[in-house]
Parts: C-alpha cells; sequence; structure tokens
C-alpha cells in the first residue's frame, strides 16, 4: 500500500530525519515509536503532506506519489490530529459533513448518511447534535476519526492518539484500530507509548533521535 525510502528531513542546519525506510502492506498496522524529540511526528506529517520533505520517494500501490500535490478531491491519506482539532462551533455532524459536501461536493442528504453510518460504526448513535464542547476526551477523538473516514481515504494516520486521553481509554482506543484493521484500513500510529503499539501493531518503526554528528 504505502512505500517510503530514503526519506530526509532537517529544520535548518538540524537534520531530523536521515535515511527513513519503511513499507505499510495493504490492512496493516504500522507503529511509529521512538523518544520524544525524535522525528516521529515530522515524519507522519512528512508522508500526509503536512511538511515538505528535503528528499525521498513516496510509493502507493506501487505508484510514485507527491503527498503535497494529491488534489482535495483525491484523498489518499487521512489524519487524526493530537488534539482532534474538531471545529468548536459546528456540531458532530456539521464537523463530518463539512470536507464531504465542500470537497468531494456530496450533497447535503448524501454526506449526512455516510456520517450518520459512521457515527453508528464508532459507537456515537445520537450524537450528531451535539458540540465538542459536551463531548468527552474519548468522543471528540471518534469523531476526529469518523471525520477522516468520510473522506474515504486509503490510509488513516493518527498522532499520538492515546496522549490527549485519561490513561484508561487506552484500551477503548486499541479496539477501535483493530476494529478498522478488521475492515481492512490501512493504518499509522506514532505514540510514545510502547505497550499501546504493541498491542495494536502489526510492524514497528523505531525513530531514534540523531545526534549532531548524523547529517
Amino acid at each position: 500500500m504505502l512505500e517510503v525510502r530514503n526519506l530526509k528531513k532537517s529544520f535548518g542546519d538540524r537534520p531530523i530525519l536521515d535515511g527513513i525506510n519503511f513499507t505499510v502492506k495493504d490492512g496493516e498496522i504500522l507503529t511509529i515509536v521512538g523518544p520524544s524529540g525524535a522525528g516521529k511526528t515530522t515524519l507522519l506529517r512528512c508522508v500526509t503532506g503536512l511538511e515538505s520533505a528535503d528528499s525521498g520517494e513516496f510509493l502507493i500501490d506501487g505508484k510514485p506519489f507527491d503527498p503535497e500535490s494529491v488534489e482535495p478531491e483525491q484523498t489518499v491519506i487521512g489524519v487524526v490530529f493530537q488534539e482532534f482539532n474538531l471545529f468548536p462551533h459546528l456540531s458532530v455532524l456539521e464537523n463530518i459533513t463539512l470536507a464531504p459536501t465542500m470537497v468531494l461536493k456530496q450533497s447535503t442528504k448524501e454526506a449526512n448518511q455516510n456520517a450518520e453510518k459512521l457515527l453508528q460504526q464508532l459507537g456515537l448513535a445520537g450524537k450528531g447534535n451535539l458540540y465538542p464542547f459536551q463531548l468527552s476526551g474519548g468522543q471528540k477523538q471518534r469523531v476526529a476519526i469518523a471525520r477522516a473516514l468520510a473522506m474515504k481515504p486509503k490510509i488513516l494516520c493518527y498522532d499520538e492518539p492515546t496522549s490527549a486521553l485519561d490513561p484508561n481509554l487506552r484500551d477503548e482506543v486499541a479496539q477501535l484500530i483493530l476494529g478498522l484493521k478488521k475492515q481492512g484500513m490501512t493504518q499509522l500510529v506514532v505514540t510514545h507509548d510502547m505497550e499501546f503499539a504493541k498491542q495494536i501493531a502489526d510492524n514497528m518503526l523505531k525513530v531514534q533521535a540523531l545526534d549532531s554528528k548524523q547529517a
């Protein structure tokens, strides 16, 4: 599904990623782990096109892929942000349907129907008219996942999905990610939580912090 070859990224004269290589198979969960400051989130941002890589090659289904030049309506990679990034002035349903109606040009009826299915699937049936401030952390995360899935991505990426949640919700998040795997979703998960990583991972990529001698 996804292959990354020789990915490099620096900020100024500080190298962050130096020759990262990995492959994620269709339907697989890859966890990206490593110490704070090692570049885990930077790696994810490069893969999703939110950050420009200095060099490297990306392939989707064996074909060259430029994360930064993908047309909005051709969503390949969805992102669930660490702080969820829900629009506070929009309801749950509006958060999920905004991009499908504006970018994918879905009708309001179609977008609403798809959103309701996702809410049902993610255990949020009946929550569509609530606003983010009325939700728990776990519920906000599920809405963020539903919003990403509404764009019909091939790959779903998470940046520290347990860091903004109460620790006792870790198993709930793990079951949610494993449930999406059963439905065939390919997933990349950045996490500092090794126990969580082991719980969900098919494969694990360890990113090491670069010292000043590495460029």
